[in-house]
């Protein structure tokens, strides 16, 4: 096994805990050098890096140049899709916000772009019947997935129960309805573990799998673009989406998880923390990177 990359979501420092005052992505960057991470995972919000305020490739190799003078490099990004959910908005605005963020994606070499389907899992939007929203979202993707590939770009999609489409046979069959080699999920551990076993925020009658996030991951084997680590203690932040526990506060077991990704053919090098809403995340951002500095150590 190939040594695995450590970074983590920089969406953590400025929502949750930080929307009153989001901590500077200069800020961010020093830290995770001082703390020997490879990388971060970007979010294509204000005030770290929208689109609206890097319009130009001059902006965005700003970015670059600090990334690069701190020795970090990019695991992902997380795009910021809400004017446009895929079951409800026209295809060719959805195609317009993928191509925005792809060009953030070229200029600071990031390989990954990840999507949800932003609306609420309570209900089909827009009155439309079950099979009509599923084909929407697997149609627009399937798009936006070919889009990407021209641009050199992975699609991920982090399915969670925040959102539409949030139990593990829904995951499998989108996945497989987009039908498309450069659409992948992301494979969040907590996500997994609140949509495989604790089945929450789902429409209708409630599915678990007896096998838990190990059954979940098996079955989308070949189906895992990106992953996550992150604990979780089975509560939803705000009552709606995983609560994002730090290591050793949850119920979750990694040494389990990392054999269930890799049995599923996750093979990728970059291994990122995911501490989303979290209150303090910067001041547990020192021992969650030491929990994968050992994780990584044991399996690398």
């Amino acid at each position: 096994m190939s040594k695995k990359k450590t970074s983590i979501g920089a969406w953590a420092f400025i929502w949750g805990g930080y929307e009153e005052e989001p901590t500077p992505l200069t800020t961010v960057v020093k830290r995770l050098q001082e703390l020997n991470f490879d990388g971060i995972e970007l979010a294509a919000f204000p005030p770290h890096l929208a689109p609206e305020d890097f319009p130009t490739q001059a902006k965005r190799k700003g970015i670059k140049k600090l990334l690069d003078d701190h020795g970090l490099e990019v695991s992902g990004l997380a795009a910021d899709f809400n004017a446009v959910p895929p079951a409800t908005a026209k295809p060719t605005d959805y195609i317009e916000v993928v191509k925005t963020n792809l060009d953030i994606c070229q200029d600071l070499d990031i390989p990954k772009l990840r999507v949800d389907t932003i609306s609420p899992p309570a209900e089909i939007p827009g009155g439309m019947d079950y099979e009509t929203c599923f084909s929407r979202v697997a149609q627009v993707w399937n798009q936006a997935a070919d889009v990407c590939a021209d641009a050199g770009i992975k699609l991920i999609w982090e399915f969670e129960p925040g959102f539409l489409y949030n139990k593990p046979s829904e995951v499998v069959r989108m996945v497989y309805a987009v039908d498309h080699p450069n659409f992948t999920t992301l494979f969040d551990s907590c996500h997994a573990h609140m949509c495989a076993v604790v089945a929450s925020r789902q429409m209708g009658e409630k599915e678990t799998l007896p096998g838990g996030v190990t059954q979940f991951a098996h079955m989308l084997t070949g189906k895992i673009g990106h992953v996550h680590f992150i604990d979780s203690d089975e509560t939803l932040h705000d009552d709606m989406t995983s609560t994002h526990a730090p290591f050793g506060t949850g119920v979750l077991d990694f040494d389990e998880f990392v054999k269930a990704i890799e049995d599923a053919g996750y093979d990728d090098d970059w291994w990122p923390i995911d501490l989303c809403f979290w209150p303090n995340a910067l001041g547990v951002t020192a021992e969650a990177k030491e929990f994968m500095d050992d994780l990584i150590a044991k399996y690398s």
